[in-house]
């Protein structure tokens, strides 16, 4: 036998694919104890001293480095502690939650978000990634798109909720972001509230912002923000969270059977 001849007695190709099957399984178990560094470990129905993580565990914390200037850990080794406003039908594990309160403020189901952090997102460089247009002055509606500033606001039940006074645009992503809402009568009298662009269908004849996931009186409930010109992450996901629960929780209907 010549040297190096390992064909003749060695099935390379048997050897390739077994190879290719242990390399596919190793990255299998990575990958999934990768996507456990976040949401884990999982909250017990049973006990707060049972620790859900399922197989494989949960992979050690890595630190990242955040653009803000702090560091965030993943997983980050802590577990919510906020009250959930809703109690289960049953008292078996896993039944349905059932909201107590307004479970488009409190969170519950499609309108539950996350505890990000409490800043803003920032572009690479250093500015405030999404900001007013009164801000950001170097943004400008194209001459052919139609404005929304001015507009009123319609809710699902055809009444006015509120007036557009400005447009919130992503400096990264260039695109309108929020329209910034005049509510004549929010909590503590009119309040400035930001509805995400998504959720809204511009009526350019008649001059009119359409949404369907609220009712018009539910404007006034928005969660806000802690400053004018700013929203922070959780923020963000407090507001987006507000309207998508909307979609089932704006009116009793919504949560009946379609059929």
């Amino acid at each position: 036998m010549q040297a190096g001849a390992i064909t003749s007695y060695i099935d390379v190709a048997q050897v390739a694919l077994y190879g290719f099957w242990a390399f596919f399984a190793g990255l299998i178990f990575y990958l999934r104890r990768e996507d456990k560094r976040e949401g884990y470990p999982l909250v017990s129905d049973r006990s707060d001293n049972v620790l859900v993580q399922g197989w494989p565990s949960m992979p050690r914390p890595k630190t990242f480095e955040v653009r803000q200037g702090h560091a965030y850990q993943a997983p980050p080794g802590n577990r919510e502690t906020r009250h959930i406003a809703a109690e289960p039908l049953e008292r078996w594990p896993g039944a349905p939650l059932y909201p107590t309160g307004n479970p488009m403020r409190d969170g519950v189901g499609p309108a539950s978000w996350a505890e990000r952090d409490e800043l803003p997102e920032v572009t690479a460089e250093g500015e405030t990634r999404v900001a007013p247009m009164r801000i950001a002055t170097d943004f400008v509606v194209e001459s052919n798109d139609p404005d929304p500033r001015g507009m009123e606001v319609v809710g699902a039940d055809n009444l006015v909720g509120g007036v557009v006074t400005d447009l919130w645009v992503d400096r990264s992503e260039p695109q309108i972001r929020y329209l910034q809402v005049e509510v004549p009568d929010g909590e503590e009298g009119p309040r400035s509230v930001l509805l995400p662009l998504v959720f809204t269908r511009i009526d350019r004849e008649r001059r009119l912002v359409r949404v369907k996931a609220i009712m018009s009186h539910q404007f006034a409930h928005v969660p806000g923000t802690q400053h004018p010109d700013e929203v922070t992450l959780r923020e963000e996901d407090k507001i987006v969270g507000y309207y998508g629960g909307g979609y089932l929780y704006a009116e009793p209907s919504r949560q009946e059977p379609v059929i």
